[in-house]
């Protein structure tokens, strides 16, 4: 296509540097298909500035159901070629995504800050983020330590030897409040890479020109590096009939997806209806419950205003936003509120991240509003513009809270519920009613700790990460993050989407019994199992056991 063929409106941003031909560096608002251009076949549709509300940038069209099936069959058909890469090669992939997005420079950050409406220093952290966790999951597939190799031989002798291998390909759906981290090149991209699956991406509406530039980028790292060209594909779509076609897709082996609980079930529900069931790992909820202790209220100032810096950063839109803060009753309770009141009075609203998003929070505030024993705490101001609700935090106790469901979803935004508890009977009630979360947080001292024993138990079942003081907005991107929790913050409790434990979503495990050694997958053969966990070498006796709870250790090699 020439530059012609597509004008580009008015303060569209180009791309430099991005290794296409000439008139691809522009953004066209197609979908790409196993690197191929695609135009849309539905209505017209344009990114809409998050500050002002208005439409800029190329149209963009909803994808057919034909090129949906394109998509899954495209991956399909390469799936197995790109399982059977070596381990660097598929690491080098990971490796040239990540120097594809950083190239890009500054005219990314300026068009997601223009649709998504976030500063320009978050987006900056956001961008490394993203880079750094595509060069984490590029070491662990050259650790060989993503397969689980496992040797064991039972009292008979007989050779069993386990790994696992990729389910196939995979759908992945964005995130509207991560534009880099959880959406096209995300967490769950970058993981379902590593484990060797094909990726089909459907780009959230609220950022499609930055989801474009990021797909171009992870197209060209692609065919740089020789990988198989079905083993990414991007698809535009604005309403429902792209996901739910997609995932609906016999082809497609299971589901990544970040976003609202609506959305969340839809999908679930979809992968649940198929002749062949699929797994939806879906993220969908959380109100994040934050527990002050006696001992956490010594000092309330600098207490107050962590707090509501967690609140209202990134406009509160945030999956582990603290939405719920759990205060004991009493004189300590109060002086701490106080001080919560002073701070988000003099807090600013930040533009949120669509008009939807925007309206949603400020229709959660009323709703909270209208129930007989909630009062408001403070109210800060709201920001420039229309989509900049002003922070706010609300009051009630606990009786109030257990007795009126309204109170206890979440409003996504720098909104905080605090419930006023008394006694640790009435505070473990409290707990017990939870949802599952993703984050819960306890704040207190030493002299706290029999309390603290008490929660942790509840604590450990509602929740995938507890935190002990700190707050719970700040997710390290590491090998021992858990970023998920029991239903409803995620639809699979058993699994994170951050950390290295993300790319076991997309893999299963296949046993070897008494295969001789020619015919193994490499990385189980005789030259190649030093370092994996062996439960008895073959030969041994009834009642040896050698090698337990080793750390597994193989180079997979390049």
């Amino acid at each position: 296509m020439n530059p012609t063929d597509n004008p580009v409106p008015p303060g569209h941003p180009p791309f430099p540097g991005h290794p296409s031909p000439p008139g691809h560096s522009l953004l066209t608002g197609h979908s790409l298909l196993a690197g191929r251009e695609a135009p849309g076949t539905g209505d017209a549709w344009h990114a809409i500035a998050a500050a002002t509300g208005e439409p800029f940038g190329p149209p963009h069209r909803d994808a057919s159901a034909e090129q949906v099936a394109e998509a899954a069959r495209l991956a399909a058909a390469d799936a197995r070629a790109f399982r059977a890469l070596p381990p660097g090669r598929r690491a080098a992939f990971l490796d040239a995504c990540a120097e594809g997005i950083e190239a890009l420079g500054d005219a990314l950050l300026e068009l997601a800050a223009r649709e998504t409406g976030l500063p320009a220093a978050r987006l900056t952290g956001e961008r490394a983020r993203t880079c750094d966790q595509l060069r984490l999951f590029a070491d662990l597939v050259r650790s060989g330590t993503a397969l689980g190799a496992r040797i064991d031989s039972g009292p008979s002798g007989t050779d069993v030897r386990l790994r696992r291998i990729p389910l196939g390909p995979v759908a992945v759906f964005g995130a509207s409040n991560f534009p880099l981290a959880f959406s096209v090149a995300g967490g769950d991209t970058a993981s379902a890479l590593a484990a060797g699956c094909p990726v089909v991406v459907k780009a959230h509406p609220a950022h499609p020109g930055t989801g474009e530039a990021v797909a171009r980028a992870v197209t060209a790292a692609a065919a740089r590096t020789g990988m198989p060209a079905g083993v990414f594909s991007l698809l535009v779509g604005r309403g429902h009939a792209v996901g739910l076609a997609l995932v609906g897709d016999p082809r497609i082996t299971a589901v990544g997806f970040t976003g609202s609980r609506t959305g969340g079930l839809a999908l679930v529900a979809a992968g649940r209806s198929r002749p062949v069931p699929i797994p939806v790992h879906a993220e969908m909820s959380a109100v994040n419950p934050v527990i002050m202790l006696d001992g956490a209220l010594a000092e309330p100032e600098p207490a107050a205003e962590a707090y509501v810096t967690s609140l209202t950063n990134g406009a509160g839109q945030f999956c582990t936003n603290p939405g719920l803060l759990l205060l004991p009753a009493g004189p300590a309770g109060d002086v701490f509120l106080s001080a919560v009141a002073r701070t988000v009075k003099a807090a600013e609203g930040q533009v949120m991240l669509t008009p939807d998003i925007a309206w949603a929070c400020t229709e959660g505030v009323r709703r909270w509003e209208t129930v007989a024993g909630v009062r408001e705490v403070a109210r800060g101001t709201a920001g420039p513009g229309p989509y900049a609700p002003a922070p706010v935090v609300l009051e009630c106790d606990a009786a109030t809270y257990g007795a009126h469901e309204d109170l206890t979803g979440e409003v996504f935004g720098a909104a905080g519920l605090v419930v006023r508890w008394s006694g640790t009977e009435e505070l473990l009630r409290l707990l017990e009613e939870l949802e599952g979360q993703l984050t819960a947080t306890l704040h207190g001292t030493d002299a706290d700790r029999a309390t603290a024993l008490e929660l942790l138990p509840v604590l450990e079942e509602r929740a995938g990460r507890v935190l002990w003081g700190g707050w719970p907005t700040g997710v390290a991107v590491c090998h021992t993050m858990v970023h998920g929790g029991p239903w409803p913050a995620t639809s699979s409790p058993g699994t994170t989407s951050v950390g290295t434990l993300a790319v076991e979503r997309w893999l299963r495990p296949v046993c070897y019994q008494s295969f001789p050694d020619v015919l193994l997958p490499a990385e189980l053969r005789d030259d190649r199992t030093r370092g994996i966990p062996q439960e008895q070498k073959p030969g041994q006796g009834q009642g040896q056991r050698q090698g337990q709870g080793r750390d597994i250790t193989l180079g997979a090699g390049a």
